[in-house]
C-alpha cells in the first residue's frame, strides 16, 4: 500500500563525512533526534548542561509561509480562491 509521506522522525542520524586533508571517509551514528516536513528540518540533542538545544533549516515554502503568518508576504491571493468583501 503506497501511502504519501508528509513527515520523516527518527530518534539517531548518521553523519558521513570525508576529511578534507586525508579524503578518508568518517561515519557517525549520533543520539539526535531528526524530524521533517515539507517547511523545515528540524535536529534536537542534548547540550552539554542536559538542556534541549535545537537546529532548524527551514525550506523555500517554510520560509514564504513564515513571511505570509507574520505580515511580509505578498499582498494578493496566490490561489485565487480568498474573495474580497
Amino acid at each position: 500500500m503506497d501511502q504519501e509521506l508528509f513527515e520523516i522522525t527518527a530518534d539517531t542520524v548518521t553523519i558521513e563525512v570525508t576529511d578534507a586533508a586525508t579524503g578518508k571517509l568518517y561515519r557517525r551514528e549520533l543520539p539526535i533526534d531528526y524530524y521533517e516536513n515539507a517547511n523545515f528540518l528540524r535536529l534536537s540533542g542534548e547540550n552539554m548542561d542536559g538542556s534541549v538545544s535545537q537546529l532548524v533549516f527551514l525550506s523555500a515554502r517554510g520560509i514564504e509561509r513564515v513571511k505570509d503568518i507574520t505580515g511580509k508576504g505578498p499582498d494578493h491571493d496566490r490561489c485565487g480562491t480568498h474573495g474580497h468583501e
